[in-house]
């Protein structure tokens, strides 16, 4: 007996930790009034899952988010909506991607749900995510698109959710049997369906709801369903929606420069005025101001204009040259949403001439002075057009992309004629 007893030992029982030892870890009063309804199936869990219910407890507690219903009455309420993926990462919601730069999350009601729930219902992500994806499908039954004037159909659904019908193609894959089908969600409470011979009316229709928007913005940017799969449009030149989509993207990635400002640490740095700008080539390129005297916070973009300190313009370079000034070296800033760069210094004349020059100080000031801007720092968001100068080939190994090679601002027409 005493050789099998030391194969067949009895399990030892599993030591539980008490709600009391680790609310005491976590800095945690006993006596959440919130917390009540969910005391009892504490009692049921394993030592790690009540760790994980500890934790969950501590993280809503700290944050100040509300406990939520009991999963007995939620479970009836859950529904998806989509959002920015920038916007899912701001906020730290409980989110999973859905597409190119939209992200999916799931609310009870008014309320998105934080990740911290599921501990408390003690149900998987997968359960409820499901769950709520039936619900959003029973909820839009019935319900058709409405044709415009121009032909593109809009959603009707009226709950504020339209933008989360991308999960759910059944509903508009087949308004133009066999063409290719394009969507798009402006707002969380419009989504837009075109065949391709009216992409240009989809443009507008995108445009119009930007300009006088009745709810939150999602995703400017133009998506195509292909082979069972939602992706961005991929719209190449000489594509006449080529250079709108373009646009589109821009201004999706611009919307998220500028609610990343409001996160940012002032101490770190000043953010960079980030514009378009736009060749009579009709090809439209962001823009960062970067203004000598303190360090910056640098974002992804076509561009960059370096201004004196004296308010002295120094011309347009290609971001893409940059890593021509090692000596100045950026480092990445922790934040959500797009990347941005942090530099301190700033180049002198000798290293600018390093970049690959986009527009010389000259046709710089001519951006101010058609932008009727009062300083250097604050350009419109959108530049006029401007005519093509004369520019240098450039080679093979320039890392600038090669559709963009060789465009220069030049002088405003009507300067020229002027």
């Amino acid at each position: 007996m005493s050789l099998f007893s030391r194969f067949f030992k009895p399990a030892q029982a599993e030591v539980l930790p008490p709600m009391e030892a680790l609310f005491e870890e976590r800095g945690l009063p006993l006596d959440l009034p919130e917390l009540e309804p969910f005391k009892a199936d504490f009692e049921h869990l394993h030592a790690d899952e009540r760790v994980r219910w500890a934790d969950a407890v501590a993280e809503l507690h700290r944050r100040q988010w509300p406990f939520p219903p009991a999963w007995i009455d939620a479970q009836f309420e859950v529904i998806l909506e989509v959002v920015p993926t920038w916007r899912a990462e701001r906020e730290q919601r409980f989110y999973r991607p859905a597409f190119d730069g939209l992200s999916k999350r799931v609310r009870v009601k008014n309320e998105v749900m934080p990740e911290a729930w599921l501990a408390l219902w003690d149900v998987s992500a997968n359960d409820v995510m499901d769950r709520a994806l039936d619900h959003l499908e029973a909820n839009s039954k019935h319900k058709p698109f409405v044709r415009m004037a121009s032909g593109v159909y809009a959603s009707a659904f009226g709950d504020g959710l339209d933008a989360a019908r991308l999960l759910l193609p059944d509903l508009w894959c087949n308004l133009f049997p066999g063409q290719n089908t394009f969507v798009a969600a402006p707002c969380e409470n419009r989504l837009l369906v075109a065949p391709q011979v009216l992409l240009p009316k989809l443009v507008e229709a995108i445009g119009q709801c930007l300009s006088a928007p009745t709810g939150p913005r999602v995703q400017a940017v133009i998506l195509q369903y292909v082979n069972q799969k939602l992706l961005p449009a991929n719209l190449q030149d000489p594509h006449p929606i080529a250079q709108p989509q373009r646009d589109l993207r821009q201004n999706d990635l611009m919307e998220a420069y500028r609610a990343q400002e409001e996160d940012l640490d002032a101490a770190l740095g000043q953010p960079t005025p980030l514009s378009l700008l736009r060749t009579n080539q009709g090809r439209s390129l962001s823009m960062a101001l970067w203004v000598e005297g303190s360090p910056v916070l640098l974002p992804e973009c076509d561009t960059i204009g370096f201004v004196a300190k004296s308010g002295q313009p120094l011309g347009v370079y290609f971001r893409q040259t940059l890593p021509r000034i090692p000596e100045l070296k950026g480092t990445p800033v922790d934040i959500w949403g797009p990347r941005r760069q942090r530099y301190e210094g700033f180049p002198t004349r000798e290293q600018l001439n390093r970049l690959e020059s986009f527009a010389s100080p000259e046709q710089m000031a001519q951006i101010f002075k058609g932008n009727n801007a009062s300083a250097p720092q604050a350009p419109r968001p959108t530049a006029p057009s401007f005519a093509q100068s004369t520019s240098a080939m450039l080679g093979n190994s320039s890392p600038v992309p090669a559709h963009l090679r060789g465009q220069s601002l030049g002088m405003q027409n009507a300067e020229q004629e002027s």
